[in-house]
């Protein structure tokens, strides 16, 4: 079985985690360190059982407390190594392993690729993970555009966690002067329910069984919006539509086997 845990996602933090076999991959520390070991506790999440942490890119809301959860579970963190560059300053003590950028690498029981996102950092990704038990599990958040590199690494997954950042209307009326409204907008920001929604319509299978909708704006979105733009797309198949909460953990969403 392999079990997808959203301990939060938002404009203030994101954090992600992954357990299969025993073993449980980290995936963004965008909060404290003391706060997500808070959160995983309310989740159920053993973080003993944490074998390396996944870091999209270098932006706080993403990296917050990576350097002290990796010292204090002395895992280690992986990330394109652009990221890391803007990162190691901050964590002397934490072992680096590199990402394959349109590649994979093994770490313990959890296959990952990765692909180059839209966005305003240094080397962000999006990122898929295939489980010990065989699931794929894909992360984009945080860019502008999906990408056909994007589009090609979520193909077949039996999870996705994808951004839907704004309701257009919403952002636009909102009080973020016009440059940031364009930032948010553009190639290098953030994707819209409307784009999420048209992303998850190329993306649908049968074997399809979770959407996790993250990285929602409090200023310019609300999981309402989020939802009524998603969910007529996702209603020819079965799947469970999620929306990852800023503030506390969803209840952990079980993956059922494959078949």
């Amino acid at each position: 079985m392999t079990t997808l845990h959203v301990l939060g996602s938002g404009s203030a933090g994101n954090a992600f985690a992954l357990g299969a076999a025993g073993e449980v991959l980290l995936i963004d520390a965008g909060f404290s360190g003391r706060e997500i070991e808070r959160r995983a506790v309310r989740a159920g999440l053993d973080l003993g059982q944490a074998i390396g942490l996944v870091l999209t890119h270098e932006h706080g809301d993403h990296t917050a407390g990576a350097s002290r959860l990796a010292e204090r579970l002395k895992i280690p963190v992986l990330t394109a190594q652009g990221t890391w560059d803007r990162l190691q300053h901050r964590m002397p003590k934490v072992e680096f392993y590199p990402l394959a950028i349109m590649g994979g690498v093994q770490h313990g029981g959890f296959h990952i690729e990765a692909c180059p996102t839209s966005h305003d950092a240094a080397e962000p990704v999006a990122i898929s993970v295939r489980s010990a038990a065989g699931h794929r599990i894909g992360i984009a958040y945080d860019l502008g555009r999906p990408t056909a590199g994007v589009r090609f690494l979520l193909r077949g997954s039996h999870a996705i966690v994808l951004e839907a950042n704004h309701d257009e209307v919403l952002l636009r009326t909102s009080d973020y002067p016009p440059a940031v409204q364009e930032r948010i907008a553009g190639s290098g920001g953030h994707l819209s329910n409307r784009a999420a929604a048209e992303l998850l319509a190329e993306l649908l299978h049968p074997e399809l069984h979770a959407v996790v909708l993250a990285h929602l704006s409090e200023r310019c979105n609300t999981a309402g919006h989020a939802r009524g733009e998603v969910a007529p797309v996702l209603a020819r198949h079965p799947v469970a539509l999620h929306v990852a909460p800023q503030h506390e953990p969803l209840a952990p969403i079980h993956l059922p086997a494959i078949a």
